[in-house]
């Protein structure tokens, strides 16, 4: 489900309509955050950790409002919920996208998302799966410990979908830390929106499900 926002009573109607006209009307941030506690708890419950961390980046994207809008034919809707469109790494080297509902119950989604990646990593195509716009394109590069990243971009597509990319984690007196990038619609955001998220997005990886 989706509703249509009002745009013209939008206290971003300025910013929307600037940014709209760009070419490139994408910016990205790129944070270290702190998943020491979120590593050892998924490894002492057995977890996938790319699954609980991918969970706990949707969950965080779910609850930031701005993370859900989505420009179609110059109108901007808010999705009641959005889910992950991840790429899947296989073992020869390639990868493959994939689709998973979002499901706030960690258990759920995990289940689910495990059927997903054996499905993808036994086809040899780049899109087994098909996904709409309620989507954040989501892939990991854990061979790397970025400190930016940017985009292969078509700018014949229109695009509006969130791209969050999760590097290497790296362990510092104690302290593992792994890159995050993010990269979002400014016609949609600013900064102070991608704040909000990562902030949320430590706070769960704080805690434990």
């Amino acid at each position: 489900m989706k509703t249509l926002l009002d745009i013209e009573n939008w206290n971003r109607k300025d910013q929307f309509r600037f940014f709209s006209q760009f070419e490139e009307p994408f910016f990205g941030i790129t944070v270290q955050v702190d998943c020491t506690k979120a590593y050892h708890t998924a490894k002492a419950n057995g977890y996938s950790f790319f699954l609980y961390y991918l969970h706990a980046s949707l969950q965080a994207a779910n609850e930031t409002e701005s993370f859900r809008y989505r420009i179609e034919d110059g109108n901007v809707f808010l999705y009641d919920q959005v889910n992950a469109s991840p790429t899947i790494n296989r073992p020869d080297g390639t990868f493959g996208f994939s689709y998973m509902d979002y499901n706030k119950d960690f258990q759920i989604f995990s289940e689910h998302a495990k059927i997903i990646m054996e499905e993808v990593r036994a086809t040899t195509g780049l899109v087994p799966a098909v996904s709409g716009e309620n989507v954040i394109h989501y892939s990991s590069i854990p061979w790397l410990h970025f400190t930016s990243l940017s985009h292969a971009r078509s700018f014949r597509f229109k695009d509006s979908c969130p791209k969050i990319s999760f590097g290497k984690m790296m362990e510092q007196n104690g302290i593992q830390q792994m890159p995050v990038s993010i990269h979002v619609h400014h016609a949609l955001m600013d900064g102070f929106h991608v704040a909000q998220f990562v902030d949320r997005f430590q706070e769960l990886l704080l805690q434990s499900k």
